[in-house]
């Protein structure tokens, strides 16, 4: 069975989270989020690429595996039945299920596909989500990875 990893970085430095990436043998990040910005230093996009591609994983970014505005205002407020329900009718998308079908082929690819989003509990966050709307087209193992200052 193949295992996917998903990771938030909320309370994470780019070290330590390359670190978590790392020892988990990490090939592919798949950043999932609806915005690749971010105020914590090294999370942006292209600096969040150069992080990796330095480390040796590729990056790559599934804008449509993230949840639309309404969501991450309801995560933001605490509201996570809400964020959830927004983001389950999102998934439902033709748009959001091309990329699910593509991360499905990233993971079908052989090296260790990690989910990436903001969130540090992966109960609140719609990586979970995504991870089991992949689980349901393929047969996988997920593991949380939680870099070691955030936990």
């Amino acid at each position: 069975m193949t295992t996917v990893a998903t990771i938030g970085y909320q309370a994470a430095t780019i070290g330590s989270f390359l670190d978590a990436l790392r020892e988990a043998e990490v090939g592919v990040l798949a950043d999932i989020r609806a915005v690749a910005s971010s105020r914590r230093p090294g999370f942006s996009k292209s600096r969040l690429a150069a992080n990796l591609a330095e480390a040796g994983i590729e990056y790559v970014h599934l804008r449509g595996l993230g949840t639309p505005a309404e969501g991450r205002a309801a995560a933001r407020a605490g509201r996570h039945a809400k964020m959830r329900e927004v983001f389950q009718a999102h998934l439902a998308t033709a748009g959001a299920q091309a990329e699910l079908q593509a991360l499905a082929e990233l993971v079908r690819g052989g090296r260790r596909v990690c989910l990436l989003c903001f969130e540090a509990d992966p109960a609140h966050c719609h990586r979970s989500l995504v991870a089991a709307a992949l689980g349901a087209l393929m047969p996988i193992r997920v593991v949380h990875l939680m870099p070691v200052d955030s936990r």
